[in-house]
Order: C-alpha cells, then structure tokens, then sequence
C-alpha cells in the first residue's frame, strides 16, 4: 500500500514538473511531497482525525468498540448534561440554528452580552468580550494589544495560539524558558527601555500538565512596567476556590491584567472570551479582527455555555471530584513507576522519550480499550514524547482501575517500567 502511494506521488511530481517545464515554482510540489502521514496510516501508527461513532464523555466508540477516554478536555463532564442539552435546543428552537454575520455587524444577541456579564463577575473583572473560538482570542487580542513598537514576553512552551497570535502582532518577541522565573527577569532587563511590554502566558500547561508561577510573573511585571495575560484554557473551571481560573487560585485577580478562557474544556461548548478592565475591553472590541470579521457564536452554543457556567457554580463537587481521580491517578502512576512530569493538574503525562515507542504504545492501549493523545515535538521539547492522559469529574474508579491495569500491562511490555 505504501509503496502504491509513493508511486503516485512520484509520478505527480514528475507530472507537475514537466508541465510546468520547470520555469516556475510550483506551490503544490510540497502537498505531493508529503508522506508521513500516508507512511503512518501504512504501518497502522496514524494517531489522528479518529471517527468517532458515539461520544459518552467516559468512553467512546471506535469501529465499533467502546474505549475509555483519557483524551478529552471534558474535565467536568459537562458535555453530555442534560440541563446543557435542554439548555442548546432551547436557544435553537427560539434563535434559530445560526446568526450568519458577525457580532460587529448583525451577530449579537442578548444571550451574548449576558454571557459576557456572567463571565466578567465569574473571574473577577468589570468586562468580557465573548469569541467564537479560543484560538481567535488570543490571536487576535494579541495583536490588537502589541505591535511593531512593543515587546512580548512568551513562555517556550504556550500554546499554538499564543505563538500564532504573536507572528500576527509583529512585536518583538522575547521567549523565557519554560515556568523559569530568573530567565523572566532576565529577559525583561534585557529588554528595550522604550518599547511597551507585554507577558503572556498559558495557566495550565496544556500538555506537561504544570502550572504558571503567576505570583512571580506578577512581582516581574510589575517591577519592569509589563501588562500580563494568562491564558486559562485549561484552568478554568479547574483552578480557583469555585473554579475561577489561575489567577484566583494564587489570589493575584486584581494584578492579572486579561484572563482569556475557552469554552470546549469545562464549559462543554465552543468559543472563548477575553477579560479585563471596561476600558481595555471596549477597545478590544473594537479592534479586534478575529471578533469583527468572524462569524457570531450560534444562540444554542452560547446558551449551553452559560448553563455549563452555571452548574460550574452550583455544583463544586463536580471539581472536588476530578481533583479526587487526579491525585488518584498520578499516585498510582508514579507507584507503578512511570514519569509523569511536574504535573499538577487533570493532565497527566506519561513520558515515553523516543517518538516511535510513544506511538507504539499508543496503538496497544487503544487495542485494549484506553484512549490516549501521543504527543511529539514540536508540541514538546525532542526526547521529551509523552503519552497525554487527562481526567473528567465522571469517570468512575471502575473506569480508571480499568485503564490502570492496561498501563501496567503495556508499560512492562514496552520496558517502560519494570515492576
């Protein structure tokens, strides 16, 4: 099968060549270039794009097999709620399936701006600025804040959106090792005098699982004259006294400048916000490209949200027990004698090292029943390959003793542990 489909990428490339009698580059020769991807598929290692037949926030099925989920952001298990559902056909019934505009123009409802209040008073800040996705938040805010004249401060490992969002502002970037407070410093000594200055920062690692030293980043910040983003992705509704993020979790709310958060981990939906000071909020709004020139989030997305925002409140067993299966989890791990990492939260990672044995093992524990993401460089440093597990308040210990067994199982085979 490999050998077929490199053929026919072969003779595309010919092909291409010839007709275009290699007077001018082709922009495609790359795409049929391409074969790692088709190389995995071939040798059964393709970890990506799996169809999904049934999703129960637990478990989901595959080719006909229910797997237990240690792969989703669902840290809550809000997705399958029934008042979250009732909530959506609600909305869709009364709004309709779509706004067909954006929220500049024709996309805002109400169910948007009181969202945003909700949002703004659940994090502690006078205003928010919903989004129809998180990767558009902090792309664009990003670029709305800095530019050219400035300089930004990024954590080496930040999410892709941070790092896209900062190629999109053009500013001058500055990228600190990773959670390393006395490389910060550095870096902002360093820094032009002249030049505005900005700290951006995910809360929780989103795939080593540790979390920021955001008291410090603050005291750094505020003695070399920077503003600070945290980007709560995968800390809201995990972190915090009632879930409120990293900033309530250390109690620095008030000297954190803009929380970001999203809406497809805990709060079961799609989209994210921005929140901060009335004024630097409105101006965002403004301002803002990847708000004004994208399409509204759909009522009925907005409406589970806000009721996922209001279980969130209502319900803080929920958090206590995901915080109950992860330290479980993590005990046993390290018992058994895997590396986990400096994990401190529902992400959990198991250290492999080398890429191929990463994805090997990922294939066994999926024929056995446990769904896990393999993670690679570049999303992590090289040698550093990791199998991403992650917790849910609703997986019960049947489930995780379940899936504990089959990481024993494999890990001795693969001799990545030894007892």
């Amino acid at each position: 099968m490999f050998l077929e489909l490199s053929e026919v990428v072969k003779q595309k490339v010919i092909a291409t060549t010839r007709r275009r009698l290699s007077r001018y580059p082709d922009v495609f020769t790359k795409m049929y270039a391409f074969t790692r991807a088709n190389t995995a598929r071939a040798l059964g290692y393709y970890p990506y794009f799996l169809p999904m037949e049934d999703t129960q926030a637990t478990e989901v099925t595959l080719d006909g097999k229910k797997v237990v989920m240690l792969g989703s952001n669902n840290y809550l298990g809000l997705t399958n709620h029934p008042q979250v559902i009732e909530a959506g056909v609600e909305a869709l019934q009364k709004y309709g399936a779509g706004l067909t505009g954006s929220r500049f123009l024709n996309g805002n409802t109400v169910l948007h701006e009181e969202l945003e209040a909700r949002l703004a008073k659940f994090v502690g800040k006078e205003k928010a600025l919903v989004f129809s996705t998180g990767f558009g938040v902090n792309l664009g805010v990003i670029a709305a804040t800095v530019g050219p004249s400035d300089t930004l401060f990024t954590d080496a490992l930040n999410h892709a959106s941070i790092v896209d969002g900062i190629r999109f502002s053009r500013a001058m970037v500055s990228r600190f090792q990773h959670n390393d407070m006395v490389d910060l410093e550095a870096k902002l000594t360093k820094a032009h005098v002249d030049k505005g200055r900005l700290i951006v920062t995910d809360g929780i690692f989103s795939m080593e699982g540790d979390i920021i030293n955001l008291p410090e980043v603050i005291h750094l910040a505020r003695q070399y004259g920077a503003r600070v983003m945290v980007d709560d992705a995968h800390s809201l509704g995990v972190l915090g006294p009632n879930g409120e993020g990293t900033a309530a979790h250390f109690g620095v709310t008030d000297e954190t400048d803009l929380i970001m958060g999203t809406f497809s981990k805990s709060l079961a939906g799609l989209g994210g916000f921005i929140a901060g000071d009335h004024v630097v909020i409105d101006y965002l709004k403004h301002h803002t490209r990847t708000m004004i020139f994208t399409a509204s989030l759909p009522p009925a997305i907005v409406a589970t949200v806000m009721k996922a925002l209001e279980i969130v409140q209502s319900e803080p067993e929920r958090r206590e027990k995901l915080w109950k299966n992860c330290r479980y989890m993590k005990a046993e791990f390290e018992k058994m004698g895997f590396d986990t990492g400096a994990s401190e939260s529902p992400i959990i990672p198991i250290i492999v090292g080398e890429d191929r044995r990463t994805f090997s093992m990922w294939r066994t524990l999926l024929e056995t029943g446990v769904y896990t993401n393999p993670v690679i460089s570049p999303a992590v440093p090289k040698g550093r390959s990791l199998l991403r597990t992650s917790y849910m308040a609703t997986h019960t210990r049947d489930q995780l003793d379940f899936c504990l067994e089959q990481f024993h199982r494999v890990g001795r085979k693969y001799r990545l542990i030894s007892s």
